[in-house]
């Protein structure tokens, strides 16, 4: 028998981190950091429920923060076992940590300087030295590669189509001959995203460990690009700065290969576009060496010469010294900056300088996370509060939910309905309570399957 246990991404969208325990060892499936509400980030501060020593190994299913934030803390607090990914996911993870770090650093330094932290002094959560030391115990696979645990327990990375290097999980045990199987599903994909491959189709699975982020949702019909057009054309009109708040990893990189591909075709006028994420850029130079890892389209235009993640006024911002030139700006310009739901970084101070002006344009997408100043925006707040003080929301804000990485409800269905089997038991996570019911009812009417949505420290044995 096994048993897994969820001690994040219940209930919310962050803080991934499953552990299962087979074969007398702990695999813990991702690492991540909570987010959003401070009864969330406060978790991060709290012991790990499991002696973090006793872990024999970490799975990455891809390096996004709330997947993977938690594992320099983990190390911290004693793991010092293998973190097995692919390799693209191990070079993101190599900027991911660091910048995670820096910012963990910096936003402390910063509380202690400004004063409004109530601990004093105020500490980082972890420091680059836990987040290198983290990073040292990185062993990456390929996809598809097989690797074993012990002689009864094979690992196996598919591509999920989420991000780039993001992945299923798939363990298998050779109790049968013919094996018993449990997939995790990270982040699922779509098809036909820029950049990407399609996520590939899973069988024979026993147990199914599923995201249900848009378990209530679907996405826009029509191409994303259109509202991209008028939102941009329209803050041109207006002489104002677009403002989008977005992920380092995969959505800023998207997004550059999109704004060329609108520039190439005469849809949007050629403008200055700021890259302010460190992690952004330091992430887009991974993805232009890991070309061959891309969509077919994305081949065939690097084959036709073009670089396909660099709009003709692009500009990268590597220090503060350009990132606070950018406050200068005042004719129309793209801003692209982290986090994508505009919890940390660089980001709130654009917003700070932006949000206040009605020229301007704040443009969200992707999906914002209940308690991230994100939703707030997106939910109408007149104000929000950034760095200890009120800034009024004026700015126009929009927002374009067809760049998600995410799969909706319907896409998920329609990736369910390629099992050859139903799976003995399907367990909804990383979703908002609304979202995962709302999915557990939808797989249990359409195919009749066993759809659990478990609570955090909430446990089930496994015939594994």
């Amino acid at each position: 028998m096994a048993k897994i246990s969820f001690y994040g991404a219940t209930g919310t969208v962050t803080g991934s981190r499953h552990l299962l325990d087979i074969n007398d060892k702990k695999l813990l499936v991702d690492c991540g950091l909570f987010q959003g509400p401070k009864k969330n980030r406060l978790k991060n501060w709290e012991l790990f429920p499991v002696t973090p020593s006793t872990i024999d190994r970490v799975l990455l299913t891809h390096a996004h923060i709330d997947h993977t934030g938690y594992l320099p803390r983990l190390c911290k607090n004693g793991f010092a076992g293998k973190v097995h990914c692919t390799h693209a996911t191990g070079d993101l993870c190599d900027i991911m940590l660091k910048d995670s770090a820096h910012i963990q650093e910096e936003d402390a330094n910063w509380a202690n300087k400004k004063g409004f932290s109530k601990h004093k002094p105020a500490r980082p959560l972890y420091t680059m030295e836990d987040a290198e030391r983290a990073l040292s115990l990185f062993s990456p696979v390929h996809f598809g590669e097989r690797f074993r645990i012990d002689d009864d327990i094979r690992v196996k990375f598919r591509d999920s189509g989420h991000i780039l290097g993001s992945s299923f999980i798939d363990i298998k045990t050779s109790r049968s001959d013919k094996g018993r199987k449990i997939l995790f599903s990270g982040d699922l994909g779509r098809s036909n995203l820029p950049i990407l491959r399609d996520p590939e189709q899973a069988f024979n699975v026993n147990y199914l460990v599923l995201e249900s982020t848009y378990g209530n949702r679907l996405h826009d019909e029509g191409p994303p690009t259109e509202g991209l057009v008028r939102i941009i054309n329209e803050c041109v009109d207006r002489g104002g700065v677009i403002v989008m708040p977005a992920f380092s990893i995969g959505r800023t990189q998207t997004l550059l290969y999109v704004l060329r591909e609108l520039e190439d075709e005469g849809k949007i006028p050629t403008l200055p576009i700021y890259i302010d994420s460190p992690m952004g850029i330091r992430a887009t130079e991974v993805f232009e060496k890991r070309i061959p890892e891309m969509d077919m389209e994305s081949r065939l235009e690097t084959l036709r010469g073009k670089k396909i993640f660099r709009p003709k006024q692009l500009q990268v911002c590597k220090d503060r010294n350009e990132s606070k030139a950018i406050n200068e700006v005042k004719t129309p310009a793209i801003i692209i900056s982290s986090s994508g739901m505009a919890t940390a970084g660089r980001i709130l101070h654009h917003l700070v300088k932006r949000l206040s002006d009605p020229r301007n344009t704040i443009l969200l997408i992707g999906y914002q996370a209940y308690g991230t100043r994100g939703r707030a925006i997106l939910e109408g707040a007149e104000k929000v509060k950034i760095h200890g003080k009120e800034i009024p929301v004026k700015a126009k804000v929009e927002t374009i939910l067809g760049f998600s990485g995410h799969a909706d409800y319907n896409e998920i269905l329609a990736w369910l309905m390629g099992f050859n089997r139903p799976p003995e038991k399907t367990f909804l996570v990383h979703g908002e309570p609304e979202a995962s019911a709302s999915l557990a009812e939808k797989i249990r009417s359409k195919f009749g399957w066993e759809t659990i949505v478990p609570e955090f420290g909430e446990s089930f044995e496994l015939d594994l």
